[in-house]
């Protein structure tokens, strides 16, 4: 296991019970994410933790 980047949570919006974080740069290279590409989100309960697993969603280009 690696030790991850430590972001914060912060509201989506001023009047949204949504919370939203930053995706740490090393990531966003590593994916060549870029502003407007989709993440699909598997998340898992296990004991007392949560195992989640972000994939970046293809689109295809024309």
């Amino acid at each position: 296991m690696t030790e991850g980047e430590m972001t914060v949570l912060t509201p989506a919006t001023t009047n949204s019970r949504s919370l939203r974080t930053t995706v740490p740069a090393g990531i966003v290279r590593q994916f060549r994410l870029k502003e407007g590409d989709k993440l699909s989100w598997e998340i898992e309960a296990r004991k007392d933790k949560l195992i989640i697993v972000v994939r970046p969603e293809v689109t295809e280009t024309p």
